[in-house]
């Protein structure tokens, strides 16, 4: 990665990040009613002057119809926050007495933006903006504040979906994000710096970026899971709409139009060395969006269809390295083996070009067109074989290899476990016996987290209990969690002990 690309981060909704994990509703089981663009997205405002030069046209108008329907989001949200290391700790050590960490709640606030996306009340975001939040307040436009709730995010494409009550509210009508052209004047809209409906102009500097952030924050996630998942490969998915129109903290979660005032994306993060804008900001497109929204309203979760390769973007350098004849579009390295493409017939070595006949000889633009789809809905794949073009009829597959759609509780079953941070590991007979103990699990790996956050747990304590729960295996450890989780409990007392140490040690972690 080349020094521009270390530079850039996502455009975090305020100085302020909120901690934690957001909550998640119920199946909604409904279609979101979109307001769809009536023509293509192209329009031109650009006036004539002698001599043949132009100047960009009255952006008023796209103004005037976009701000009503985009949005500020106030989230608030609390963690445990410990004190400075003081001369008490080199007295007593890593652990403070009884294990509980020293210090208390700390109130966070954040802000960022969001797009009415349908008269009833639903509101595309970013999962940065209301990740961690336990309490959101949108405020509209024309100031009316209201009480919101999350219905679900995809982490995936850092989109998320939260609800207000009411109706009749200002949707935003969606563009065909396919449509828009390198070189077209945009408006970003929202509310940077707590600067309610702000509007800032650019042009559109190009498409189908992908600047590597949503799948580094994806593998941090994996980490969580252990060493099983630790290898997966990211399903992020960046195609980013990049623009030169100024997009600062806050402007996060809003709307990036073109000049009709329709949604063309999501702005979501910035080209930065220092948090502020500095020339280069990226949106999520229009038609990733409306899919992703669409999926968590309907399933409250998103349901993708993946194609099952492993791939190679070509250039005349690659394609010398991997033998192949075509030196543009996206080489099949390997088919999965459960995978759609193989059932189709793709093989290795095939190198794609096409999905449903638009050109898609780019990792993020394949990435986009087939994360468009369901798990068994079908995509024109054409390929270049032996100097031919092929096509294949694919239909796509989950995650797991299945056509079914996965259900939201099997999604999100182990989010409390995942959102501590750690890996567990059995312990054998003959472990326990060294130990000196009948039961527990061990703390093999220690990520970012709660018990990171929350706790001065070390790697290599043995779990003997959970609250007043026997640990006897990593199950019993997880359904412990998740029973507190349930029971509406602020926190737990986690105790056990180092191999090294003869006493029991107990840290006390918030599940608020």
């Amino acid at each position: 990665m080349n020094n521009t690309l270390k530079t850039i981060g996502i455009a975090l909704a305020s100085s302020i990040v909120t901690i934690g994990g957001y909550r998640m509703l119920g199946f909604e089981g409904k279609d979101v009613i979109f307001n769809e663009a009536s023509s293509p997205t192209s329009i031109n405002r650009l006036a004539n002057f002698p001599g043949g030069g132009a100047v960009p046209g009255d952006f008023t108008y796209a103004a005037e119809l976009s701000t009503p329907s985009v949005v500020h989001i106030k989230a608030k949200s609390s963690r445990m926050v410990r004190q400075q290391r003081s001369i008490f700790d080199d007295f007593f050590g890593d652990d403070s007495p009884f294990g509980m960490p020293r210090g208390g709640n700390q109130q966070q606030e954040s802000s960022g933006s969001g797009v009415i996306i349908s008269n009833d009340g639903y509101i595309a975001t970013n999962n940065h903006v209301v990740e961690g939040a336990d309490e959101l307040e949108v405020v509209t436009s024309d100031h009316r504040s209201y009480k919101a709730k999350v219905l679900g995010t995809d982490p995936s494409t850092d989109i998320a979906v939260i609800k207000i009550e009411g109706s009749n509210f200002p949707a935003m009508a969606f563009a065909n994000s396919d449509n828009v052209k390198v070189g077209e004047w945009v408006l970003a809209v929202g509310n940077p710096f707590n600067l309610e409906s702000t509007v800032t102009a650019g042009i559109v500097s190009a498409k189908g970026r992908n600047i590597g952030i949503l799948a580094q924050k994806q593998q941090q996630m994996y980490r969580r899971y252990g060493d099983d998942r630790q290898q997966r490969t990211s399903d992020a998915i960046e195609s980013f709409i990049q623009t030169d129109a100024a997009v600062n903290p806050g402007n996060s979660g809003g709307a990036l139009v073109n000049l009709k005032g329709e949604l063309i994306g999501i702005n979501t993060a910035i080209a930065s060395p220092n948090g502020a804008y500095a020339g280069y900001a990226f949106a999520v497109p229009s038609s990733i969006v409306k899919k992703v929204t669409a999926d968590i309203v309907k399933f409250g979760n998103v349901q993708r269809g993946y194609l099952g390769i492993n791939l190679v973007e070509l250039d005349s350098k690659r394609a010398e390295e991997v033998g192949s004849k075509v030196s543009e579009g996206i080489y099949v390295a390997d088919v999965i083996d459960n995978g759609a493409a193989k059932a189709a017939g793709i093989q290795k070595g095939d190198v794609i070009v096409k999905v449903d006949g638009v050109d898609t000889k780019s990792g993020p633009r394949l990435q986009e067109m087939i994360g468009r789809k369901r798990p068994g809905e079908s995509a024109i794949v054409t390929v270049s074989r032996d100097g031919k073009l092929r096509d294949f009829d694919v239909t796509l597959r989950n995650r797991d290899g299945g056509k079914d759609f996965l259900k939201k509780e099997v999604a999100s079953a182990n989010s409390t476990f995942e959102k501590l941070g750690i890996d567990l590991g059995e312990l054998s007979s003959v472990d326990k016996q060294k130990i000196g103990v009948s039961s527990g699990v061990v703390v093999k790996k220690i990520y970012d987290g709660d018990i990171a956050d929350y706790t001065q747990m070390r790697e290599g304590f043995v779990v003997l209990k959970v609250g007043e729960k026997k640990i006897n295996n990593i199950n019993d450890f997880k359904a412990a969690i998740k029973e507190a989780k349930e029971n509406g409990d602020e926190g737990v007392m986690i105790c056990g002990t180092y191999q090294s140490a003869s006493r029991t040690t107990c840290y006390g972690l918030s599940l608020e």
